[in-house]
């Protein structure tokens, strides 16, 4: 659990998608120590049109590999977020070649009750997870 969204401008193709999700994985994995099947990803593709993505006047450019990754997750402590930022860029550099400056994170965060797996329980608060 967390769950993860992606928002990319369109083009890659299947194998260059399955890297960004793979390596994000292993950053989240890494980060926030959840289970190697712990792994909820999706992914949007838009129009080059229908993103804009400033600097909140940072001063960087984006390019059209721009990633916003979305993080919905239970809380984790600061730690492990700015973990998580730093694992994000190293391993989307390393095994598909995103800059740093295309890697935008959000986390939002929610609690045990906001979750349910499947057959109308809340597994957090039925003790089944």
């Amino acid at each position: 659990m967390p769950l993860i969204r992606f928002d990319l401008i369109e083009g890659r193709d299947e194998k260059s998608l399955r890297n960004l999700l793979d390596a994000a994985h292993r950053a989240m994995v890494e980060a926030f120590d959840v289970p190697e099947r712990d792994r909820y990803q999706i992914v949007h593709q838009h129009s080059a049109h229908e993103m804009i993505i400033e600097d909140t006047g940072l001063g960087f450019e984006r390019s059209k590999n721009l990633v916003v990754i979305s993080v919905t997750s239970k809380q984790r402590t600061d730690e492990q977020k700015q973990k998580l930022y730093r694992l994000l860029v190293q391993e989307l550099g390393e095994s598909c070649g995103i800059e740093p400056n295309d890697i935008m994170v959000s986390i939002v965060t929610n609690g045990d009750a906001d979750w349910s797996f499947g057959m109308g329980e809340a597994q957090f608060l039925t003790g089944k997870l």
